[in-house]
């Protein structure tokens, strides 16, 4: 199991990034940053899926806001749908488990 990246880390991946330039360059920006806080460096890997997220996120949110969505602790199912939903992402279908009154089938 790979450790938790800090809340700092995912902040700087956002301040970094630029879509002009390689997700290479802002993996070595952001490992540069976790050896001057003295953190554990993520990989290559993980710093790409954070930054596809970065950069997929819709516009208007702030650093903060994109730390809140992604780093919280669930308060249960329909918070992490209002999340996806802050994110600009659509609703997860209900996969036909209950009618649309909302009852079961």
């Amino acid at each position: 199991m790979a450790p938790r990246i800090s809340r700092r880390l995912i902040e700087a991946i956002v301040r970094f990034d630029d879509r002009s330039r390689p997700i290479a360059e802002t993996y070595r920006r952001v490992g540069a940053e976790a050896d001057r806080l003295g953190l554990t460096r993520p990989s290559y890997q993980r710093i790409r899926e954070l930054v596809h997220e970065a950069r997929n996120v819709r516009p208007g949110l702030t650093v903060s806001d994109v730390v809140r969505i992604v780093c919280a602790p669930l308060k249960g199912t329909d918070d992490g749908l209002q999340r996806l939903g802050e994110l600009g992402m659509r609703p997860i279908p209900t996969w036909g488990l209950a009618s649309e009154s909302g009852r079961p089938p």
